[in-house]
């Protein structure tokens, strides 16, 4: 395995919510599902106009951009099958969507987290206002129906660990030979890299488990795991860290993590 140069995130944050049919989001009825969603989040349209067909809604002090686009997002293959591994219907409704809303936060002084928490909380807002929302794609990587969009995305602003973090990435287990093996899609959004851990001696709910916790640890204090740490969650289970580009996948960066259960 060759070792992986320091990766890091780049550009913006991008969400795409997809609509059955073109329409205009009502500004004020979003900024009030906004409130009522999170009340303790100041949300409102700003005063100044919107120009061409981009708008602009204040969420929690942070400018968040929304532009109406009456056209489907290009195609993308490996998002949607991704999104049918954990979602029955994917392919079916984000090939039959008719348009979609663009959702980006301005500032690119924001933490990652900060950003996705930002966006999260006004997608919700718009999935709850806005007839004819379908599903979201995030940042080009990962595809979720609205319907648990509407629901997990009340948790955007909750504390470490309880934000939404799986509305950001997607968790992959298979077998490869004896081990289970498990790889994310999305956190290099946020670290510069996916997590890929084989498994020996666990089974797959316990593994998606392990990557889960690992991922948003991540997302909360960044790729902060030293190159060829080992740790452990007790003394029957030791998990080694090392920074890597995937042979399995493409010589993807990789936070590669080998746990072996005792």
């Amino acid at each position: 395995m060759t070792k992986a140069s320091d990766d890091q995130p780049t550009g913006l944050l991008i969400a795409f919510v997809l609509l059955e049919r073109p329409a205009e989001p009502d500004l004020p009825a979003v900024v009030a599902a906004i409130r009522a969603r999170h009340p303790d989040v100041s949300a409102q349209v700003p005063v100044s106009a919107p120009q061409s067909n981009t708008t602009l809604i204040q969420c929690d002090g942070e400018l968040v951009a929304v532009m109406s686009i009456p056209a489907p997002i290009p195609r993308d293959d490996a998002t949607v099958a991704r999104a049918e591994a954990n979602w029955t219907g994917a392919a079916e409704t984000i090939g039959g969507h008719q348009a979609h809303l663009i959702v980006s936060a301005l500032s690119k002084d924001l933490s990652r987290l900060r950003a996705a928490r930002i966006i999260t909380a006004v997608i919700g807002g718009m999935i709850a206002a806005v007839p004819g929302c379908v599903a979201v794609v995030w940042n080009g990587r990962v595809a979720y129906a609205a319907a648990p969009w509407l629901e997990m995305s009340r948790a955007a602003f909750a504390p470490y660990p309880d934000y939404p973090f799986m509305l950001w990435l997607s968790i992959h287990p298979f077998r490869y030979d004896a081990a289970i093996v498990a790889i994310t899609f999305g956190l290099a959004s946020f670290v510069g890299r996916e997590i890929e851990l084989e498994a020996k001696g666990l089974d797959g709910p316990s593994v998606f488990d392990k990557v889960a916790g690992l991922a948003v640890y991540m997302i909360e204090r960044g790729s902060v795991i030293p190159d060829g740490h080992t740790f452990g969650a007790n003394e029957q289970e030791r998990i080694q860290i090392h920074h890597v580009r995937s042979q399995r996948f493409s010589g993807l960066p990789v936070v590669l993590a080998s746990v072996t259960a005792g």
